[in-house]
C-alpha cells in the first residue's frame, strides 16, 4: 500500500515538475545533508523489506546502530561540499519524494511550495511564476494530504515522526520482527 501511494505521488510529481519547469540541481544533495530531517518508519518500510529480501537487513541495521552521523544514512556524499545522491533512490521516503515538489499550507490555508533556497534563488523567476500559478489552481502535491494517506495505511507507524536514521532503524526492526516467526516470502514474487 505504501508503494502504491508512492507510485501515485511519482505520477503527480512528474506532472507538476513538467508543468512548473522547476528542477533540482544535479548532484546537489544539500537537503539530504540537513541533520534534522524527520520521517515516519512507515515511509521506509518498502526500503526495509527490499533489504530483507536481499539478505542485507541485519547488516544494514548494525551499520545504522553504529552510525553517529545525524544526516540521512542513505545519502552517498561525493564531495566535502555536500554534493551527492541518494543511495536508495527507488526506496526513498515520503519526505524525500515531496520536498521540492510539494506544498504546505500557511496559517491562512494558502498553498506554499516547500522547496530549498537553491531552487528559490537559482530559479527565482520560474519559482515566482510557479508560486503564482499555484495560487490560481496549478495542481501541486500537498504534504498533509499525502501524510494523511500514509497514516491511513498504518496509524501507529505513519504518525510517529522521528529523526530520519531512527525511522530507517525502526522500519528495519519492524520487518525483521515481523518475519521472526513467519515464513519468509518468495523472493521471486517480489523481485521477478
Amino acid at each position: 500500500m505504501v508503494e502504491n501511494l508512492f507510485g501515485q505521488l511519482e505520477k503527480e510529481s512528474a506532472q507538476f515538475q513538467k508543468a512548473s519547469g522547476l528542477g533540482c540541481v544535479s548532484g546537489c544533495g544539500k537537503c539530504c545533508n540537513y541533520p534534522h530531517i524527520e520521517a515516519s518508519p512507515l515511509e521506509f518500510l518498502p526500503w526495509a523489506f527490499h533489504l530483507f529480501l536481499s539478505g542485507e537487513a541485519e547488516t544494514t541495521l548494525d551499520m545504522l546502530n553504529g552510525n553517529p552521523n545525524p544526516n540521512c544514512f542513505l545519502f552517498n556524499s561525493l564531495s566535502v561540499t555536500g554534493q551527492g545522491h541518494c543511495g536508495s533512490y527507488a526506496y526513498r521516503g515520503l519526505i524525500c519524494r515531496l520536498f521540492g515538489f510539494g506544498a504546505t499550507r500557511d496559517k491562512y490555508g494558502s498553498l506554499r511550495l516547500a522547496t530549498c533556497k537553491i531552487i528559490r534563488e537559482g530559479q527565482a523567476e520560474q519559482y515566482k511564476t510557479v508560486s503564482e500559478a499555484i495560487t490560481k489552481g496549478l495542481y501541486v502535491p500537498v504534504f498533509t494530504e499525502y501524510y494523511m494517506q500514509l497514516n491511513q495505511i498504518d496509524y501507529q507507524l505513519g504518525t510517529k515522526m522521528v529523526p530520519v536514521n531512527k525511522a530507517l532503524k525502526m522500519a528495519l526492526e519492524e520487518v525483521l520482527q515481523y518475519y521472526t516467526y513467519r515464513p519468509i516470502p518468495d523472493v521471486g514474487k517480489w523481485c521477478g
